[in-house]
Order: structure tokens, then sequence, then C-alpha cells
């Protein structure tokens, strides 16, 4: 069975990934939702035109009943972001978004993206011991995220803990008290940008805040409802998502010093340890799909109307598409950017090539800057089923 809540999930998914694939890969779970563990299973879904992501199209599960008894009036709260609607809306709306995301833009902020990890490789330096998801994972992406869309400085802590809080009710199920503070979170989090929107119309500027105000495509604008869940979903997955990313890979590098010496020999083979990085150890686990009509995988039926979780580290781990050796870290797999840790299909990650960049950039300064990196302690997890992550990395970094 799927239970994230056995002992030792969270340190270690794949191995309830690895039995799932063999015995039930099309799985019914008791929180009343299917979950897909096989990597073409979850590719052929992922690029479903004709499944749905609006959770108006699903029956309702015990999850999502449990939810608006304890939060009524929630439902449409983030709604009309791009990960949440279908075309046509989501087509109109990722256009009027994606362009500040091209790898043209991207490629215009690496210089930016480089100063602000040596400045922060800088302090760390000066301490001799730091905490990589305090000191580069977390700090570098919230700040590019942030200068990007134009949103004001200060506020940083309160912001990373709204967000990281929200991102809480991504998996399936909450406490009573988890649910209240992710709605003061959102409260919090929405009135702030808010305030920083109706600045911005009288201040405008060079960046996207402004871009998407007044954003025009064929005669379109984004609605004030639009504009404000675009926004949210910007900031919050802006930079929550490669947070984990440069987290899990400095930890993998770490526990695995051959590929570590390889990395920081070789910088030529920063792009494609990415690739293998995200393969190995995927910041986001799950992507949800709504059936719209009964959905046949391998044999077994999906009724309509039902949530389907596509397991993209289980997909990113499956023998059957990686070989022998799916569960080792090879910085150099030919392959691995076949990976689904961005999502497949429509919904595939709008920020996949900043985060790519800005994680190539942390992790080949990070390395190649401290040859004597080295745990100081343990890990923390931050114990989340769909965004996989770490709460704090202790290490030394020698002279």
């Amino acid at each position: 069975m799927f239970n994230p809540f056995e002992p030792g999930f969270f340190d270690d998914p794949y191995r309830q990934y690895t039995s799932l694939r063999e015995h039930d890969p099309v799985h019914r779970s008791p929180l009343e939702v299917w979950v897909l563990f096989r990597y073409d299973d979850v590719v052929r879904t992922l690029r479903d035109a004709g499944l749905s992501v609006q959770v108006d199209n699903a029956t309702p599960t015990a999850r999502m009943q449990m939810f608006a008894e304890q939060a009524p009036g929630e439902v449409e709260r983030g709604a009309h972001s791009i990960l949440n609607i279908d075309p046509p809306d989501h087509t109109r709306l990722r256009r009027l978004v994606s362009k500040a995301f091209t790898p043209k833009m991207v490629h215009g902020l690496r210089p930016r993206i480089q100063t602000l990890a040596d400045d922060a490789l800088d302090t760390m330096a000066a301490q001799g011991k730091a905490d990589v998801i305090g000191d580069l994972a977390y700090p570098l992406p919230f700040t590019v995220i942030s200068e990007m869309l134009g949103m004001p400085d200060g506020n940083r802590d309160e912001v990373r803990g709204w967000s990281h809080t929200l991102t809480k009710t991504l998996d399936p199920i909450l406490t009573p008290e988890e649910v209240q503070a992710a709605l003061a979170a959102a409260d919090n989090m929405q009135g702030h940008v808010q305030d920083v929107l109706a600045w911005k119309r009288e201040h405008p500027a060079d960046d996207l805040l402004t871009g998407l105000l007044a954003a025009e495509d064929e005669g379109d604008r984004l609605s004030e409802v639009e504009l404000l869940d675009q926004v949210l979903l910007l900031y919050v997955a802006g930079h929550e998502t490669t947070v984990n990313l440069i987290g899990n890979a400095t930890l993998a590098l770490l526990g695995h010093p051959d590929q570590l010496t390889r990395l920081r020999s070789d910088p030529d083979l920063d792009a494609g340890a990415i690739e293998e990085l995200l393969r190995f150890d995927s910041p986001v686990q799950f992507s949800r799909r709504i059936t719209t009509g009964d959905l046949e995988v391998d044999g077994t039926t999906v009724p309509a109307g039902s949530f389907v979780l596509t397991c993209l580290g289980s997909a990113n781990r499956d023998e059957a598409r990686w070989g022998p050796t799916a569960d080792e870290l090879d910085l150099a797999r030919a392959d691995a950017g076949q990976h689904m840790s961005f999502g497949n299909g429509i919904h595939h990650c709008l920020g996949s090539s900043l985060a790519r960049t800005e994680a190539q950039i942390a992790l080949g300064t990070l390395v190649r800057r401290f040859p004597d990196l080295e745990l100081a302690g343990d890990a923390e997890r931050n114990n989340r089923v769909v965004l996989r992550g770490l709460e704090s990395l202790p290490v030394t970094v020698g002279i």
C-alpha cells in the first residue's frame, strides 16, 4: 500500500515505490485517489490532453470534504493559477506569463545568479560552518524571483515562513492545526502581494509585475483574480522547489564522494549533472490530474472524476526505463534529461529553465569553491510527501 506515514518513508520513499511498481503500479489508495508508479504510465497520463487539473471536475474525496468543513469558502483560492486551470484559459494565461521565462531571458540572468551565489559562499567561508539551506539554497532563488517580479526588499523571513506553510497543503492529509496555519499564511501572503501590486500600479518599473499589470496578448488581459493567483504561484513556486533541488542535490553529492569528485573536476558535467540529480531525488514527487471520463491504465479502469497522482519520484527510478542502475547516482548518465521532475505535457514546469540555471551555478560554484565540503551533522528532512526537501543541511566548508 502507498503509505507515506510508514516509518522511514521520508528518509527513503524509493523503497516503497519499487515495491508498488512491481506489485500494484495502478494503485487505488485508501485516501480515495489513484496513484501511478511506472514511468510509461506517468508520461502517458501527463501528456493526455483529455485529462483535467480543475478540482471542480473531480468527485469529492474524503480529504476534500474534510478540508471544506475545516475551511469553508476557501475552495476558490488559487483556482485561477495556471497550475489549476485547463485550456483555453490555461493556454491564454501561460502565454501571458511565460515571456519572462524563455531560455534567452533566463540566460541573461546568469551573471546576477553567479554574483548572488558568490556572495552567499563568501558568507559561508567567513563562518567556516554553514547551513546549505539557510545560507544558499533558500536566499539564492528567493532573491532571483523577487527581483524578477519586482517585489520590494524586506519581509524575507516572514514570506519564507508563509510560503513554506502554504506548500504543506499539497500533502494528502493535514491536521486541523495545519489547516488553520495555512489559512493564516494564505491571508498574509495575499495581503502582501495585493499591497505590492497597488504600489506597483503607481510606480511601474522594468519587472515582471509591471509587465503582468499591463499585459495584453491579442487584446486579452489578466483579470484581478487571475493576476493575484499568477503572482502568488510565481512567488511561491519560483523559489520553494529550487530550494529543494539545491538541498537534495547537495546531500546526494555528499553521500556519493566519487560523484562529487567527478563534478568538482569537470565543469563540463554541470548541465548533465543537474539532470541526473533531478532524476535521482526529485524536489517534486507527485503531480495530479483528474479524469474526465473512464481511463484505462494497464488494464485497470480509473473512473471518471478521479484524482490521479503521477509519482514522478517513482518514474525517475523505474528500472524498465533506466535499467539496473536506476537507483544509482551517475552524473554522466546520457539520458538523465528524460526525467519527470518538471512534469510533462501542457503543465510542464514554467520555470524549469530558471531552476536548472540556478542549480547549475549554485552547485558548481559550491563544490569547486569548497573542496573540503563535508557534512557537519544530520540533515533535517521537511517530511513532506509532495515537495521533498530539507529543512537544514549543516556543513563545514574548510578554508
